[in-house]
């Protein structure tokens, strides 16, 4: 079993133990390219294993802003910064989907091969009861993504040291086509500071893991 799927099957186990037919929100939270969205999958897998169709996965990033919004906001070329994402629309998110008295919510998802945000993207019954977020911002003490830690049952920092931040993003961008030169540029000056910020001012989490 590799480190993934035990940590995975940990918290699983944990939300799985909290779980009592209220809807349950966990948090996992940690910098571009930490592994979070890769976790929070796997958590969800795990569970749903064991209870067929009973979680679900809620991406942060549905909540960018459009390039257009970000273009004349004059943060285009800072996007996936904390200030590009939409922080109460996701807050209100959060409360609709936590007091979960509809019969269905559609949630928007982040099409990364458009660079665009797909309002209802995902669908999420009534009788999916625990939901795990991932996204960069979720635990920071910033204004006012400081009011979402309070909303989770359950919260977790992914951390990963500097040297390898740099080299998965590094294998990301390449991956995207682009050249060593324009990966320089997006690291130093967005997704390095980003991640650097995150693991400097999220509020401590119920779980630290090590990645």
């Amino acid at each position: 079993m590799t480190h993934l799927e035990d940590n995975a099957r940990d918290l699983a186990d944990r939300l799985l133990a909290g779980y009592s037919g209220t809807r349950l929100l966990a948090a996992v939270a940690g910098a571009p390219g930490s592994g979070k969205s890769t976790l929070a999958e796997a958590i969800v897998e795990e569970i749903n294993h064991r209870q067929p169709g009973l979680a679900a996965v809620f991406p942060m990033d549905g909540f960018h802003f459009d390039d257009a919004v970000l273009s004349d906001m004059g943060r285009l070329a800072h996007k996936g910064a904390i200030e590009t994402f939409d922080a109460h629309g996701f807050r209100h998110m959060l409360a609709r989907l936590k007091a979960n008295e509809d019969d269905r919510i559609a949630v928007p998802v982040f099409d990364r091969a458009l660079e665009i945000a797909r309002a209802g993207g995902r669908l999420i019954p009534q009788a999916t009861g625990i939901i795990v977020c991932e996204g960069n911002y979720l635990l920071m003490q910033d204004e006012p993504w400081d009011r979402l830690k309070p909303m989770f049952d359950l919260t977790v920092l992914v951390d990963v040291d500097g040297d390898e931040l740099r080299r998965r993003l590094e294998q990301r961008w390449a991956g995207f086509g682009l050249d060593a030169e324009t990966i320089r540029q997006k690291l130093d000056g967005n997704d390095i500071p980003n991640g650097m910020a995150i693991l400097a001012r999220s509020s401590e989490p119920d779980i630290r893991i090590q990645n």
